[in-house]
């Protein structure tokens, strides 16, 4: 077996996407192994996973165990460290090993392992903390709002599984502003989760398309941009095409925004009118995805009055595949079901929603083939006409 693991290794050693296959298929191969009591213990207690994860988290006992200059760590070493009482943690830390979380080296002796160390990472931190005391009470309250609904698609952003599950008639971003740790828990979670070397810039032919723009039209509108990291790398990248660049978004996020040189910042609501008409490039990224079917169709109404012919609206968003979505993306997709009664798409569905306002998709380009990453090059159609 152990030749059979190495092989295995080698593999995954090779690419992400090697790393990626060795792991679906390992999923697999242990889920044809299961027995129905194993199967009730896996999802029985996947929340409990969850939970006593956080404790750790909580307690820093991974990263008391990474950081360990004597190992193996005991159990009362741990207790000073921690302040936590010995007994609760050999119950806690027996929990942790028996999920691979930790390393167990004896009795009450523990070692850090890979998923520790992953488990200290600062965005590893804030992404659970943020799923387990945000989305884990919407995942409890979903089959309840599912059954109460009639097992309908949810379409209003103001009656979804989160006003149910926080007992409150505000929209999440809303309660957001109440709860500044909850948000200081996904806003570090969504800073720190973005790959840099991972962009449309590195498929999109810009320079062609900006080819010969004027310097005083609007060259790249970034709708929605919160704070200006896309705009800033956008100039970095074309120091020398001509036109505005511009970054939008409500006023709280203007506020704090990059100052980038040779870019302006505007306060700007989505659902008003967009003021910059003709630009060249108007670019959405994860937009779209967090809007319910009506509010999409009001934002790019918006987008398309101000385009003109030379015009490309680019969305920057997940493209999935008719078949075989992966686990972390299906599970994107099912929270936005969960907070915003919005949706990710299908390339068939993208084009139906932007067929929908009168824009066409001319072609997707995907930049990030395991996470369905793509920008979409939208246009006003090519006969001129409108289909709505």
């Amino acid at each position: 077996m152990e030749t059979a693991l190495d092989q295995l290794r080698r593999l995954a050693a090779e690419s992400e996407d090697g790393r990626h296959k060795v792991m679906v298929a390992l999923q697999n191969l242990n889920f044809s192994l299961e027995s129905p009591t194993d199967t009730i213990h896996r999802y029985g207690h996947m929340g409990l996973q969850a939970a006593i994860v956080q404790v750790g988290i909580d307690l820093g006992l991974f990263r008391c165990l990474a950081e360990s200059a004597v190992l193996p760590v005991t159990v009362h070493q741990i207790s000073d460290k921690t302040g936590a009482e010995p007994q609760l943690l050999t119950r806690v830390l027996r929990f942790l090993a028996a999920i691979g979380a930790v390393s167990e080296n004896g009795k009450n002796q523990y070692t850090a392992n890979h998923v520790t160390r992953n488990l200290t990472e600062r965005v590893v931190e804030a992404g659970l903390s943020h799923f387990f005391g945000v989305c884990g009470p919407q995942y409890q309250s979903l089959p309840g709002y599912l059954q109460e609904t009639g097992y309908k698609n949810p379409v209003d952003d103001t009656k979804t599984a989160f006003q149910v599950a926080f007992n409150t008639p505000m929209h999440v971003y809303d309660w957001f502003t109440s709860n500044p740790k909850d948000l200081a828990f996904f806003n570090d979670y969504m800073a720190l989760r973005r790959k840099p070397d991972a962009t449309w810039l590195s498929v999109y032919p810009v320079v062609t398309e900006a080819a010969n723009w004027p310097a005083e039209k609007g060259l790249y509108i970034n709708i929605g941009g919160g704070i200006g990291h896309q705009c800033a790398q956008f100039r970095e990248m074309y120091p020398k095409l001509k036109g505005r660049i511009v970054l939008q978004d409500l006023p709280h996020s203007i506020a704090q925004a990059l100052p980038t040189p040779g870019v302006e910042n505007m306060a700007h609501d989505i659902f008003e009118p967009q003021p910059i008409l003709g630009a060249k490039f108007y670019y959405l990224r994860a937009v779209l995805h967090i809007l319910p079917p009506h509010k999409v169709r009001q934002f790019l109404e918006n987008i398309k009055a101000a385009m003109g012919p030379e015009s490309v609206l680019l969305v920057d968003d997940m493209v999935f595949p008719e078949v075989g979505v992966g686990y972390a993306a299906a599970s994107i997709d099912m929270t936005m079901l969960l907070a915003y009664a919005s949706m990710e798409r299908t390339e068939a569905q993208w084009r139906e929603t932007f067929d929908q306002v009168g824009l066409e998709l001319v072609h997707t380009y995907t930049y990030s083939p395991l996470s369905y990453e793509s920008v979409m090059d939208v246009r006003l159609p090519r006969n001129g006409r409108a289909s709505s």
